[in-house]
């Protein structure tokens, strides 16, 4: 089975994400594997066009009752109606989260897949640590995309 490499970020970012999401989302066409993320604007929409550009297969999973607002480079759309609790669906269906840049949802999507064993890679994120100021376990922070890329492939669980 492929890999399947959930990628999370805000839908209000910044030019450098964007563009940041497009360059892993042609990373990881070119490796292979399946992108699954929100399926709306933002960095979901930019890792959608990057690595559809290479001929990659993206799944949606929208949090409304309808595909009318998903984006357009989408290969796949999952309607859950779940609102924000479609993000455990999500890091749930990823061997591994790649997380560019952050928001509330975002920060919840990090948590969900923490606490369910799922290795996440952080591009640009939430700076993760404990009540001790010592880096939370389960996110590795990168410096690119082709670092996101390379870090996601070898942590992806089996």
């Amino acid at each position: 089975m492929p890999l399947q490499v959930a990628v999370c970020g805000p839908s209000a970012c910044t030019p450098a994400e964007a563009e940041a999401a497009r360059t892993i989302g042609r990373l990881l066409a070119d490796a292979g594997a399946i992108v699954i993320c929100g399926g709306g604007p933002g960095v979901m929409e930019a890792v959608t066009e990057g690595a559809r550009s290479h001929n990659g297969f993206v799944i949606g999973v929208r949090p409304g009752g309808d595909k009318e607002d998903a984006a357009p480079d989408l290969s796949a759309v999952i309607v859950t109606n779940l609102g924000e609790a479609r993000n455990a669906i999500i890091v749930r269906s990823g061997d591994v989260v790649i997380v560019v840049g952050g928001s509330w949802g975002t920060l919840s999507e990090v948590a969900l897949a923490i606490r369910g064993g799922t290795p996440v890679v952080s591009l640009g994120g939430w700076r993760m640590t404990d009540a001790a100021g010592d880096p939370v376990t389960g996110v590795v922070e990168v410096a690119t995309p082709e670092e996101a890329v390379e870090v996601a492939v070898r942590l992806a669980r089996p």
